[in-house]
């Protein structure tokens, strides 16, 4: 009776046991390998390609300036920034405003714009630049606006030629150190600051401007060719508005035939 039962097991049994365990194993191969998801590391999703640092689509060359400073449209923002900026930044094309005031920027070269002749503006106030190579504004045929302002520079480059306003009060900037054309054949230039100098001559001015600073300087003397034409009894210099002359050893009483042709007597010691 017991070999009857064993061998109706084994026939009925064995193979719905074998088919159970075949279908297991078709499962088991024909399960889709996407149902295991791995999800990134959060501290490591800056270094996949979708991150704005790593994309193809930026531009390798201005990711340094942009990620220290604030690049907006046609304009960057590098103010006192920190790691300490000691050189002009590499810019971004077709920049028309650059301000990097209150860095420990120490010279300009002339590779450091040549390469962004769109600028308009430049404002470099409180740094520590102690020298300018001479072309290092000349393919900047576009720039109005140039401050230079609470440095150390002893002499003056070649400056572009569309100048409105020039900036370089607060520096140690001397007679020697500014050529005699500095000036003169800027004929846009409206707004001259050079207060707080070691200059002790006034350079040749342009007819444009409508303001000159040169307070706080060495300057002893003044001719009567300074900023009026001593061979035109008529002539009136139209666009000067202010002059400031205070803080110098000179005595503005003396040389009553320099200030003629002005609107306005200068800012300075009479007496």
């Amino acid at each position: 009776m017991m070999d009857h039962r064993t061998l109706f097991l084994s026939i009925i049994l064995l193979p719905w046991m074998l088919s159970s365990a075949a279908k297991n194993r078709f499962l088991e191969v024909k399960k889709p390998k996407n149902e295991i998801v791995t999800i990134s590391d959060y501290d490591t999703l800056g270094d996949s390609d979708t991150s704005p640092v790593a994309g193809a689509s930026t531009d390798d060359s201005e990711l340094p300036t942009c990620l220290l400073c604030v690049c907006l449209t046609g304009s960057v923002y590098c103010e006192e920034v920190s790691p300490e900026m000691t050189a002009v930044p590499a810019l971004p094309k077709e920049t028309a405003y650059l301000y990097a005031r209150y860095n420990k920027i120490t010279k300009i070269t002339n590779k450091d714009f040549a390469d962004v002749a769109t600028l308009r503006r430049i404002d470099l106030t409180g740094n520590l630049i102690s020298e300018i190579e001479d072309g290092a504004f000349a393919k900047l045929t576009l720039l109005e606006e140039l401050t230079l302002a609470e440095n150390r520079l002893a002499k003056l480059p070649m400056l572009p030629a569309k100048l409105i306003s020039f900036n370089a009060n607060f520096n140690r900037l001397k007679t020697k150190g500014v050529k005699s054309t500095a000036f003169k054949k800027l004929d846009k230039l409206s707004y001259l600051y050079l207060g707080n100098n070691e200059l002790e001559a006034i350079p040749p001015l342009p007819e444009s401007l409508r303001i000159v600073h040169l307070y706080r300087n060495n300057i002893a003397t003044i001719s009567d060719q300074t900023f009026c034409k001593t061979n035109d009894t008529h002539y009136i210099r139209a666009n000067m508005e202010e002059v400031r002359l205070d803080g110098n050893p000179l005595l503005l009483a003396e040389h009553p035939k320099s200030f003629l042709c002005l609107r306005a007597l200068p800012i300075g010691n009479y007496h």
